[in-house]
C-alpha cells in the first residue's frame, strides 16, 4: 500500500509541475498587457518596458518559471500585482467560503446518491422509476438553470432564503445555512443524478452475482446482503464518481459564486483572470492541481483498501 501511494504521489508531483509550467508559458504572452494595466493605458512604451523590468518580466520565461517554482516549493506564492496581497493567505481566506458550499454539497450528494442508488437496485418497481426520474432531471438541468429557478422561487418570490451574500459560520450558523442553501442545492442536483446512476448500476450487477445467491440460500437477511456485502463491492466505482463530482463542484463554484455574490475561491479566480494577475492565477492553478491530486490519491487508497487487486495497476 505504501509503494502504491508513493507511485501515485510521484505522478501527482510531475503532473503539478507540468500543468504549472504550461500555464506559466501561456501567460507569458500577456506580460506586456499586465505591465500596461499597472502603469495605465496612456503610458509610453518606455514606461511599460520599465515596469516590466521592475517586475522581472523581461527575463527569459524559463528563468521566471524556475524562480516562481523555487519560491512555490518553499510555500511562497508571491503577491498580487494589483493589491499587493500575499497569494497564499488570500487563497486561504477565500477557500473557507468555497469549501463550506462544496463540502456540504458533496456530503448531500454522497448520502442522497448512495441511498437512491441502493434503494432503486434493491427495491425496484416504483422506487426504481423515481430514482431514474431524479437522475434524468439532474442530468438534463445545468447547475446555472437550477440556480436561477431556485432563486426566482425560494428567494425572490417566497423570501425563504437570501438571493445573494454570505455570512461566516462563526458569525451566525443560521444565517450561514440560509446563505448556502440555494448554492448547495444547485451544485448537488447534477452530482446526485450521476452518483445515483452509478450506484444503481453497480448494485444491480453485484446483486446478480453468485455469491449473493449463496448468501441468500444461507439465510442471510436481505438488508445485510445489500449493505455489508454488495454495497462494499460496488463502492469503488461510486468513490471514483464522487471524486470527479468534487472536482466538478469546485469548477462549478466559479459560476455559482458569481451568481450568488459569494466571496469565495471561484470569485477570486474569476477576477484575477480578468485582470491578468499572474501570481494569483499561478497560485490558483497550483492549488487546483494539488487538490485534484490529493482527492485522486485518497480515492486510490480507498479503492486499494476495498479491492487489493486495484493496487497492482
Amino acid at each position: 500500500m505504501a509503494l502504491h501511494a508513493l507511485r501515485r504521489l510521484t505522478a501527482g508531483v510531475v503532473l503539478a509541475v507540468m500543468v504549472t509550467m504550461i500555464t506559466f508559458f501561456l501567460l507569458s504572452t500577456s506580460f506586456s498587457n499586465v505591465a500596461s494595466s499597472i502603469v495605465g493605458d496612456s503610458a509610453t512604451p518606455g514606461r511599460i518596458q520599465a515596469q516590466k523590468t521592475q517586475m522581472g518580466l523581461d527575463r527569459p520565461v524559463v528563468v521566471q518559471y524556475l524562480d516562481w517554482l523555487s519560491h512555490a516549493v518553499r510555500g511562497d506564492l508571491g503577491a498580487s500585482y494589483f493589491t499587493g496581497e500575499p497569494v497564499r493567505s488570500a487563497i486561504g481566506d477565500r477557500l473557507g467560503v468555497t469549501l463550506s458550499v462544496v463540502l456540504v454539497a458533496l456530503l448531500l450528494t454522497a448520502v442522497l446518491g448512495v441511498a437512491l442508488g441502493v434503494l432503486a437496485a434493491s427495491r425496484g418497481g416504483a422506487v426504481d422509476r423515481v430514482a431514474q426520474g431524479v437522475s434524468l432531471i439532474g442530468h438534463l438541468a445545468p447547475n446555472l438553470l437550477i440556480a436561477v429557478v431556485l432563486v426566482s422561487v425560494l428567494a425572490l418570490k417566497l423570501h425563504w432564503f437570501p438571493a445573494t451574500g454570505y455570512t461566516p459560520l462563526g458569525d451566525s450558523p443560521a444565517r450561514w445555512a440560509a446563505a448556502i442553501t440555494i448554492p448547495v442545492a444547485a451544485l448537488t442536483a447534477a452530482g446526485v443524478a450521476n452518483l445515483t446512476s452509478q450506484v444503481r448500476g453497480a448494485m444491480i450487477d453485484e446483486l446478480r452475482k453468485d455469491y449473493v445467491r449463496t448468501l441468500r440460500t444461507r439465510g442471510i437477511p436481505p438488508r445485510s446482503i445489500v449493505l455489508r456485502h454488495a454495497l462494499r463491492n460496488a463502492a469503488g466505482p461510486a468513490l471514483t464518481v464522487l471524486s470527479l463530482e468534487f472536482v466538478q463542484m469546485f469548477g462549478g463554484a466559479l459560476v455559482i459564486e458569481q451568481v450568488f455574490a459569494l466571496p469565495g475561491f471561484g470569485t477570486y479566480a474569476f477576477n484575477a483572470s480578468l485582470q491578468g494577475d499572474i501570481p494569483i492565477i499561478m497560485g490558483i492553478t497550483l492549488f487546483g492541481v494539488l487538490l485534484v491530486v490529493g482527492v485522486n490519491l485518497v480515492v486510490d487508497l480507498a479503492n486499494g483498501w476495498l479491492n487489493p487487486k486495484a493496487r497492482i495497476h
